[in-house]
């Protein structure tokens, strides 16, 4: 696909339809969905099980909601896995298998297959496109609470047309969001067109009075990514989806450790999206935040695994998001049981009481933290839409190109890798290296003077060194990534 047929322009209906009948024709399952069947069995789903609803009341209530992440081979083990975790959270998922993130649905059936001989999962989510709208509604139909995708798909269109047909009420994902952090030869403006689609798909559930949630995945890739970098990605991936009919969005981001930093991230994101959508002329929708827990190396150690989640727990209350994403003490050893999801759940549940009644007064220290990711935000989304000449779907692709958007540690070859970021003495994610990020003089300045606090601290010169020990810190029980004898100057 060449770059200038890449426009934030909404899809036509009739070309739109065309294109359903290419993709529907992707695996034998697609045959079976009937877009207004599709819509009627939505439409009778109670407002119990919908996600928009669910969100809406939580920040009508200034609550947080739990959700974890949940996904396994075989119909019947999905059904008991999210029953066990239903009553210990607010919101459910159904984590996609990687074969299905591909769309390489030929071995995820392979994967069934031998899931079912064996008697336990032999992959890592489930294949909701092999199984088809009959067995997702039957799984839908299972559980009393709102239930959403989540994958990691630079091609959702088929798993999208499947998943909402059978009543899932939220859609993960984006077409940069679940590109760049996951994929390597997968042309950009490629799966920002996929997802146009699959946000088109929405669209017309809302054009029926259906709302359907839309959360671009804001953790990327979940190492040491600035605030700025994610909200930029988080903030494009809303315009996108708003100028294909969606009317709920949740923006997210990704927990970084240092707990001003991780609230001023989420208070900034809410304001951030209302600015941009608001001035791109959209009123009519909902918006909300998600905060994910720590999605880097976890401590084998579980009682260590619980204090990561717990800071994650707090700095997601304690900033008001609208729903936190829950780990579980067994993130080192791979696919957690059911029994360790859960308590994952509780151990957050705990914390989110204690916090909820408690406000994080808005002092010097985190109104600077908001006011300097707001400035890095509006210094590179203006070069987005100058790039773009207004359309900031072009003006993503060649963001991306040039660097102006770059996100660290990042496989995609279509992303620059330059940008470098590390933490400061306080544990809080600064720049490095900005590459071609165009990020203002003044606050670079900040955060060279902030790195060489630290290193002043350590008795080291500011270098690559910090950001290795930095990626390897929380799984070795720290969360800035100290020499030995410099833990030893700092207390």
């Amino acid at each position: 696909m060449n770059i200038v047929e890449i426009f934030n322009k909404k899809l036509d209906k009739k070309a739109l339809m065309q294109e359903r009948e290419q993709v529907l024709q992707g695996w034998p399952t697609g045959k079976n969905v009937d877009l207004k069947e599709a819509m009627v069995y939505q439409g009778n789903i109670p407002e119990s099980k919908r996600f928009s609803s669910a969100l809406a009341r939580a920040d009508e209530n200034h609550k947080t909601l739990l959700q974890p992440r949940a996904g396994v081979a075989l119909l019947s083990e999905q059904i008991t896995l999210l029953q066990h975790l239903q009553n210990s959270c607010d919101l459910l998922p159904t984590t996609i298998d990687a074969y299905t993130r591909l769309n390489r649905y030929e071995e995820a059936q392979v994967g069934i297959d031998k899931s079912r001989e064996a008697g336990i999962s032999l992959l890592n989510g489930f294949p909701a496109v092999n199984k088809g709208v009959k067995a997702c509604r039957e799984l839908v139909e299972s559980v009393n609470k709102p239930i959403e995708v989540r994958h990691g798909t630079p091609d959702a269109r088929l798993l999208t047309e499947i998943t909402m047909a059978a009543g899932f009420t939220s859609n993960e994902g984006g077409g940069i969001s679940y590109n760049i952090p996951y994929s390597k030869r997968v042309p950009l403006e490629k799966s920002i067109r996929d997802w146009q689609y699959c946000d088109r798909i929405v669209g017309l559930y809302a054009e029926e009075g259906i709302i359907i949630n839309r959360e671009p995945f804001g953790p990327l890739t979940g190492t040491l990514v600035p605030p700025f970098i994610s909200h930029c990605v988080a903030i494009t991936e809303g315009l996108l989806a708003l100028e294909q009919g969606v009317k709920c969005v949740t923006l997210g981001y990704g927990q970084a450790g240092n707990l001003n930093q991780d609230i001023a991230a989420i208070h900034s994101l809410r304001e951030l999206g209302h600015q941009y959508f608001q001035a791109a002329g959209f009123d009519d929708y909902k918006l909300s935040t998600v905060f994910h827990q720590w999605m880097g190396g976890f401590p084998t150690n579980e009682a260590q695994a619980y204090s990561v989640i717990a800071l994650g727990a707090t700095a997601a209350g304690l900033a008001g998001a609208t729903k936190v994403i829950v780990k579980t003490p067994h993130e080192a050893a791979g696919v957690p049981t059911k029994e360790a999801n859960k308590q994952g759940l509780e151990a957050t549940r705990q914390i989110i009481n204690m916090v909820s009644d408690q406000k994080m007064v808005v002092g010097s220290a985190l109104s600077q933290e908001i006011e300097l990711i707001k400035a890095e935000v509006h210094a590179v989304m203006t070069k987005v839409f100058e790039l773009g000449q207004g359309d900031i779907a072009r003006g993503a692709v060649l963001a991306f190109k040039s660097g102006v958007i770059d996100i660290p540690f990042a496989p995609a070859d279509a992303n620059s890798g330059i940008l470098m970021p590390v933490r400061d003495n306080n544990g809080a994610v600064r720049i490095l290296e900005a590459g071609a990020t165009p990020i203002p003089d003044d606050v670079l300045a900040l955060h060279k003077e902030k790195l060489d606090e630290r290193a002043k601290v350590e008795g080291r010169d500011v270098s690559f060194q910090m950001v290795i020990d930095d990626v390897n810190a929380i799984s070795h029980g720290k969360l800035v990534g100290r020499p030995k004898e410099a833990n030893l100057r700092a207390l």
